[in-house]
């Protein structure tokens, strides 16, 4: 277990680079779509109004192409990302959008961001935050890069509470998804056995919200959605 929640930058950007080509698919597949809803969701409940914005591991930039969407094109977005090849997907989505679109996709290390101190309106991460080697750092990054008055969103899978609810997701995450998602991925790194395991043992709920006031965010609040399948943590830079 040890060596499959080895979070250091190597292995994790290793591991994204080689599911990159089937991540899109994947994630549909096997959220059954839900995902996209829950995009939907942050950018209703974390508007931006004039941005810019920062959507940190960014990915294929599915949360970056929604907002882009929902705000007409109107608002300077970035994303960034330490994988490659999981950027070179982003470009290429971006290339073929029948809108002409504002997101710059850069590549960048969320421990390390190369932006200057209060650029951005909001700064968002989906899904992975519990990838980035020291996650507290990550949060503090994020926060340093956002202006006064601006948001961090974080949305991150969660455990459901409901006891039965969380019986069928615990045997579905741990012994469905990490077989048809290496199935199609044929992952090196195990990729779809990571990601439940990273789940099962990153803070959710109030420890996850503990750790955005640390990083130095105030009125920080949290919803869970699906059930507490993934849950939406919001905060706001004093």
């Amino acid at each position: 277990m040890a060596d499959l929640l080895d979070r250091r930058e190597v292995r994790i950007r290793r591991m994204f680079d080689g599911i990159a080509g089937k991540y899109d698919f994947l994630n549909h597949l096997l959220s059954l779509n839900i995902d996209k809803r829950w995009r939907k969701t942050v950018t209703k409940l974390v508007p931006v109004q004039t941005g810019p914005l920062l959507d940190l591991c960014t990915g294929t930039g599915d949360l970056a192409f929604e907002y882009d969407r929902v705000t007409g094109g109107k608002i300077a977005i970035i994303g960034a990302d330490f994988s490659p090849r999981m950027l070179e997907r982003a470009v290429w989505k971006n290339a073929k959008a029948q809108s002409q679109s504002r997101i710059q996709f850069v590549e960048a290390d969320a421990q390390h961001l190369p932006f200057a101190d209060n650029t951005f309106e909001v700064a968002t991460i989906s899904f992975g935050l519990r990838n980035v080697t020291n996650p507290d750092l990550g949060l503090r990054e994020m926060t340093r890069a956002v202006r006064s008055g601006g948001r961090v969103a974080v949305l991150e899978f969660s455990k459901p509470r409901h006891w039965l609810l969380g019986k069928m997701y615990t045997g579905y995450f741990k012994h469905v998804l990490p077989r048809i998602g290496q199935a199609f991925s044929k992952s090196d790194e195990q990729a779809y056995a990571y990601l439940p395991a990273s789940v099962m043992e990153f803070p959710d709920g109030e420890a996850l919200a503990e750790k955005m006031r640390a990083a130095g965010l105030t009125q920080v609040w949290f919803r869970p959605l699906t059930f507490g399948i993934a849950t939406l943590y919001v905060g706001t830079k004093p």
